[in-house]
């Protein structure tokens, strides 16, 4: 069921009204949310459900367990207990078959007698945000951040709310688990500001991202050799604004819908490619993966508090596991261990150069800093997007080519990124003024603008209703 479709408005106009008509009772409001995840859910396949069940009944007895005992080599040993369950049901669902092929062609390379055997398991949709999540909270629970003492109830609808289930953003128990025991309140102008946020991301992902990747984007990556390495160039750039309205498009989404439901969702982005090194950019990219990258692996690592040495090594694993968390396969490896090694180089060369502070440099530095991060980012990503290795080698390859023929694109191609890069670098004032016009304008103004809005977007997007690019990871 992808967000803009007509079953999921649909699902969430009968959510919307049946969760306000209990909203004063806890439990019937809970019941209202775990029965319209799981309608969500069951629209792709109801059988994953079982695996989100067993991953929430770990937290449930882990979590009380946690809270009750006080030994502390007791509550160590229950916490990576559940945490390699966690990472089991990931590991085997998602990368058994990935490892097990590479093994084998290692054998074969090295003529030894193996053959791997035939190991696939069904990939729940959203099984990494799940487990993240989970793992969040009974770490939390552990570090005596959050109480353990919730119900099972609590642990399903904060595992499956379907607003974030697939593809987040990630939430803290802080974020949801404790919200959901408030009684929610939603007032004309916050549920007109979740409305408009709604339709902003919709507006993301059909005018702007979709229209890029049809025109632009899609035929280049898939047959790379046809095009010139200017044309390459143009559909890697093309991709970096394409995800980028894709994926915070379904966020704005998301935060939308939570907020009609009373609950305040993290921000997941921040003007990402404004950032000026690498650092900042993912301190601006997809901000609650970050931040749980940073605090349940990166720190526990021991972060930047050791040596130089281990500093690197905790940057390099953070960002190649960080890579490979996005699929079971080894261009993510490749992509996250790209960042890695750019990350390193950066924090090497300030500790050889000095780190600037942001009020004494100049604009040439902070360009030039723009500059090598953009590239890095648009670059990479080409392993990203690639249907293959060997179709990424093959963009690359073009790309060295150094032919400049502009001809195969399109003037929808052109309008789509221009006016993906308009949007992106707008100023937020002159969309904070709009929101407030809005917002401002009575309910038959808003509601014309709304269904005007929705008018254009079925005339000019697709008809076929596109998956979002992080429903995949």
């Amino acid at each position: 069921m992808i967000f803009h479709s007509f079953p999921f408005f649909a699902l969430l106009a009968v959510s919307y009204a049946a969760f306000w008509l209990v909203a004063p009772s806890r439990w019937p409001r809970l019941v209202v949310l775990l029965v319209s995840s799981l309608v969500f859910y069951a629209a792709w396949n109801p059988a994953p459900l079982l695996v989100f069940a067993g991953i929430a009944a770990v937290n449930w007895l882990g979590g009380h367990a946690l809270e009750r005992w006080k030994n502390p080599q007791a509550r160590k040993a229950l916490l990576v207990v559940a945490i390699t369950l966690h990472l089991g049901t990931l590991v085997l669902s998602k990368y058994a078959t990935l490892f097990l092929n590479g093994a084998g062609n290692l054998a074969h390379a090295l003529e030894l007698p193996f053959s791997p055997p035939k190991f696939e398991l069904l990939l729940p949709i959203g099984l990494s945000f799940v487990c993240f999540q989970a793992i969040s909270f009974i770490v939390d629970v552990y570090r005596r951040q959050t109480s353990g003492r919730r119900s099972y109830l609590h642990q399903l609808v904060y595992l499956l709310f379907f607003p974030q289930l697939v593809a987040g953003p990630i939430l803290r128990a802080s974020e949801l688990m404790e919200p959901l025991d408030t009684r929610p309140r939603l007032d004309s102008e916050a549920g007109a500001r979740a409305l408009l946020r709604i339709a902003q991301g919709v507006a993301k992902k059909l005018l702007l991202a979709d229209l890029l990747a049809g025109a632009l984007v899609d035929p280049i990556f898939t047959n790379p050799g046809n095009y010139s390495a200017l044309e390459c160039a143009l559909a890697a750039v093309g991709y970096t604004f394409q995800i980028y309205f894709d994926f915070s498009g379904y966020s704005d989404i998301a935060i939308g819908v939570g907020a009609l439901f009373g609950f305040e969702f993290p921000e997941n982005f921040n003007k990402p490619y404004h950032a000026t090194n690498l650092f900042d950019f993912w301190n601006r990219w997809h901000m609650t993966l970050s931040t749980w990258l940073r605090d349940y692996l990166y720190r526990p690592l021991g972060g930047n508090q050791g040596s130089k040495l281990e500093t690197l090594r905790n940057t390099m694993l953070v960002m190649s596991l960080g890579g490979l968390w996005h699929g079971a396969d080894w261009r993510f490896l490749v992509w996250g261990g790209l960042h890695g090694v750019l990350l390193v180089s950066w924090r090497v060369w300030w500790w050889q150069a000095g780190k600037p502070r942001s009020h004494e440099t100049s604009f040439g530095r902070k360009f030039a800093g723009w500059f090598v991060m953009f590239n890095a980012v648009v670059f990479a990503r080409i392993f990203f997007r690639a249907d293959s290795m060997t179709l990424a080698l093959a963009m690359f390859s073009q790309l060295g080519t150094l032919t400049f023929d502009l001809a195969r694109v399109s003037w929808l191609a052109w309008g789509a990124l221009s006016a993906c890069i308009v949007f992106y670098v707008l100023p937020a004032p002159v969309f904070e003024k709009s929101n407030a016009v809005f917002l401002k304008s009575p309910a038959l103004v808003r509601a014309f603008a709304l269904v005007g809005l929705g008018l254009i977007i079925r005339h000019v997007s697709n008809v076929e209703a596109q998956p979002y690019i992080y429903f995949q990871y």
